[in-house]
């Protein structure tokens, strides 16, 4: 399997030819600017100070931390990892089929493609048609693991046997290490998950719409409610007549039912102001849906930047206006380009001009 599959970019050869190209673009910036070599020394050195000055802070411990974690991913985890972004509709799997030729390398000086060469270009029909939900729940029609299963077949690749285990324990984190850089951290796949995760509704964050939300309620929730409430009768109906293994069944029934009726109760109260928006980021994105995610470090991210949410911090989002509407309209009134990012120009409030001093003093 090429590499750029499974990361969806560029090749190493590929880096390489990309940073010969860069090198000839500093060239000519430098001869069109007139910069000596003396200059030149001394911008590498402000880059230099700079990048040191980052280090100091800590800045750079985290790419550090990537570059380590890229280094120590196992092929099998980069393929799974690879396979589920077909499942979802990233990436293209006729690439590792040969049923799509790998695109050409772009002129240097052309715009830079929306997308990697390892993706779905637009209006290619998915490996799976969804509405950017799947889900871990066996026997369903979009079980992730199941999914998975049919893109590794269908590129001939070896299927391992734990693959829903290593979906279940290993894959958030994966996913999450690989699409952070620094401190920026964009994760594409949201695993909304019950207390005990017995129970994960993976949501694509390109495909996130208002309506996302009552989709999972509707299309996965309420029917495993059902399947699970009628489970739970049929055993309760044996009465006396039921074994061991029953009682065991319909204990663990009725506690998965309590979850699955919290996990429900928490989407409908998130639901109605739930309005999310891709030129927010993933960060923001996410932060209202921080209590159904149950990876710590990641948790503890979308909970503080909710609470800068409620502090006020992103007023520029139109989450902040969803939740806050009083106190981010108030704010427009002095400031403009608050008012401007809302669409609200009609309320911002100009401040009246000070009188000019005089210059001088008095005449006597």
């Amino acid at each position: 399997m090429p590499e750029y599959l499974l990361r969806g970019s560029e090749s190493v050869d590929d880096a390489v030819a990309l940073g010969e190209i860069l090198k000839q673009i500093d060239e000519i910036a430098n001869d069109a600017y007139g910069l000596t070599a003396a200059d030149i020394e001394a911008v590498n050195d402000m880059n230099a100070a700079s990048a040191e000055a980052e280090n100091a802070a800590g800045a750079s411990d985290d790419e550090e931390e990537d570059e380590k974690f890229l280094d120590a991913v196992m092929p099998i985890d980069a393929l799974i990892s690879w396979a589920a972004g077909v499942a979802f509709g990233r990436f293209d799997w006729r690439l590792a089929t040969n049923e799509r030729q790998v695109p050409s390398e772009p002129d240097p000086f052309a715009l830079l493609p929306a997308k990697s060469p390892g993706m779905l270009p637009d209006g290619a029909i998915a490996f799976h048609i969804h509405a950017g939900i799947v889900v871990d729940d066996p026997g369903h029609s979009r079980d992730i693991a199941r999914l998975v299963e049919e893109v590794l077949f269908k590129v001939g690749a070896a299927v391992p046997d734990d693959i829903r285990r290593w979906l279940q324990r290993d894959f958030f984190a994966f996913h999450l290490q690989r699409y952070s850089i620094g401190r920026r951290k964009a994760p594409l796949y949201w695993p909304l998950t019950t207390t005990s995760a017995n129970y994960t509704l993976w949501v694509y964050y390109p495909a996130l719409t208002s309506q996302t939300l009552y989709s999972a309620i509707n299309d996965f929730v309420e029917p495993k409610l059902r399947q699970v409430g009628g489970e739970a009768t049929a055993l309760r109906n044996k009465g006396p007549n039921r074994t061991g293994d029953d009682e065991k069944r319909l204990e663990a029934l009725q506690a998965f039912e309590l979850e699955l009726v919290e996990l429900r109760d928490t989407l409908l109260k998130l639901a109605p102001t739930y309005k999310p928006h891709n030129d927010h980021g993933v960060q923001i994105s996410a932060a209202p849906l921080w209590p159904l995610f149950r990876h710590k470090p990641w948790q503890k991210v979308l909970k503080d930047t909710w609470g800068k949410l409620e502090k006020g911090d992103y007023e520029w989002a139109f989450l902040a206006m969803n939740y806050w509407p009083e106190r981010v309209r108030d704010k427009c009134k002095s400031d403009k380009s608050l008012a401007i990012a809302h669409g609200l120009e009609d309320l911002y409030i100009e401040p009246e001009s000070k009188p000019k001093k005089s210059r001088g003093g008095a005449r006597k």
